[in-house]
């Protein structure tokens, strides 16, 4: 259990939840900003584990792409509601 709060945890405070949030702010659609912050989260869990898929943690793959995701659409919402202040 501790485990996946650090998993998630570390997530949030490194690149899927930072990057994640800087480019989903970069654009109004949601769709692309999921994309955008999935893709940054594939990237990083990648990129740590040399480039090999089979260093990669199943649980690390899921937990950064889905923190990637969340940042990526709340980047959008962050974005669509402060246009319209």
């Amino acid at each position: 259990m501790l485990d996946l709060l650090g998993t998630i945890g570390s997530n949030f405070l490194s690149l899927p939840g930072v990057l994640g949030l800087a480019f989903g702010m970069m654009t109004r659609n949601i769709g692309l900003a999921v994309v955008m912050g999935g893709l940054i989260g594939l990237g990083e869990a990648l990129m740590f584990a040399d480039f090999s898929f089979a260093q990669v943690g199943g649980l690390e793959l899921a937990a950064s792409i889905g923190i990637g995701m969340i940042a990526g659409s709340l980047g959008c919402m962050i974005r669509r509601k402060g246009a319209t202040v």
